[in-house]
């Protein structure tokens, strides 16, 4: 018997990343409504510098949107994209029932080497030199440091909230001893405005394309491949996954490993654009990377994400800060806030996981 055909819209809402697209709609027409306008220098397109008035000489200034400035959309594309690449593999370990919370400190340690060694190159390098070195560079520190995690985890049977708690500050403190405190820069600029700063139509966007590439590899992987299949496993039911020849150990290595290496582009990513790195960099990162990927789907009992879905919770971190900025809100609540988005995924994807148990408490709820 033929099924019934679903729908678009049906299906549509059945897409699993669906509720995060509506969420980041819904606020973004909320910012565009309620953030007013503020005045702009008037670019000239073909040159990419501010018009002048022929008559006062003064720039040109028009009015526009404060959210829907192109500017702002970008800048705060790219500021998601070091949370939203970090969060694709931070979903990997999760879907594993794992966490990782030194992926900051990976982060600022793959920064610093990356940063030493572009530093060694002359400020005349090529592209084609300078930018292996940095991506190169970070992403094996990146790699190392997240298989020391894995390893750790595996051979010594510890839970990795434990591990990666103290890696956490052992990798922060050999950025620190590494750098003395002190800021790296002096990069080729072929790194910083010949990549990583390249302008496109008056923007930067680079740092955005390479989340969306990202997050199109981590969905693939996580989809369809066998390593992808045998995390979702492994996270739904470990011992099971063990009786059926699934290898948990090397598994669990190649998810850090990976997690790793994307903090190290991330981290490169981070190095490059703003031309210098610090040992403070990526501080409290670990709390935004775990909140985008809960936000985004993914399960703290293991078996359940998506790279997609972490992309769009960095997105949604993302929106929460600029729309702080644009309505003004004091930036101490910051942190609050992004606490209790945490705590409400996590109960929502609770309520997902056991409806019956979600609709009785509501219902105990409403009697009193």
């Amino acid at each position: 018997m033929n099924q019934p055909k679903k729908g678009w819209l049906r299906r549509l809402l059945a897409f699993q990343e669906s509720g995060l697209v509506l969420v980041i709609v819904l606020m973004a027409a909320a910012l565009t409504l309620l953030g007013g306008t503020k005045l702009v220098p008037k670019m000239d397109p073909a040159t990419n510098t501010a018009m002048l008035d022929p008559e006062t000489g003064q720039p040109i200034r028009v009015e526009v949107n404060r959210f829907l400035d192109t500017q702002n959309i970008v800048q705060n594309a790219n500021t998601a994209s070091y949370i939203a690449v970090m969060a694709v593999g931070m979903t990997a370990i999760i879907a594993l029932a794992g966490i990782d919370l030194s992926i900051g400190s990976i982060y600022a340690l793959a920064a610093l080497c990356g940063a030493f060694a572009m530093r060694e190159l002359e400020r005349s390098t090529g592209l084609a030199v300078a930018l292996p070195v940095g991506l190169g560079v970070c992403m094996c520190v990146g790699a190392i440091a997240g298989m020391l995690n894995g390893a750790m985890v595996v051979g010594l049977r510890v839970h990795p909230f434990i591990i990666t708690l103290g890696t956490m500050a052992i990798y922060r403190g050999v950025a620190f001893v590494m750098s003395g405190g002190q800021t790296v820069s002096g990069f080729p600029e072929s790194v910083q405005r010949g990549f990583f700063k390249f302008t496109i139509g008056g923007v930067q966007p680079v740092p955005s394309l390479l989340m969306v590439v990202t997050t199109l590899v981590g969905w693939f992987v996580m989809s369809r491949t066998v390593l992808g299949r045998r995390v979702y496993a492994i996270g739904g039911n470990e011992v099971a996954a063990r009786y059926a020849g699934i290898p948990v150990g090397r598994v669990k290595i190649i998810a850090f490993t990976i997690a790793g290496m994307l903090a190290g582009l991330a981290a490169c990513m981070y190095a490059g654009y703003f031309g210098a790195a610090t040992s403070d960099a990526g501080t409290g990162y670990e709390l935004r990377v775990i909140a985008a990927a809960v936000i985004g789907g993914a399960s703290l009992s293991g078996g359940r994400g998506s790279a997609l879905g972490a992309a769009l919770g960095a997105i949604v971190i993302q929106l929460i800060d600029n729309g702080m900025i644009i309505l003004q809100i004091d930036q101490s609540y910051n942190q609050i806030v992004m606490g209790a988005a945490i705590v409400i995924a996590v109960l929502v994807d609770q309520a997902k996981s056991n409806p019956s148990a979600a609709f009785a408490v509501f219902g105990r709820l409403t009697r009193k």
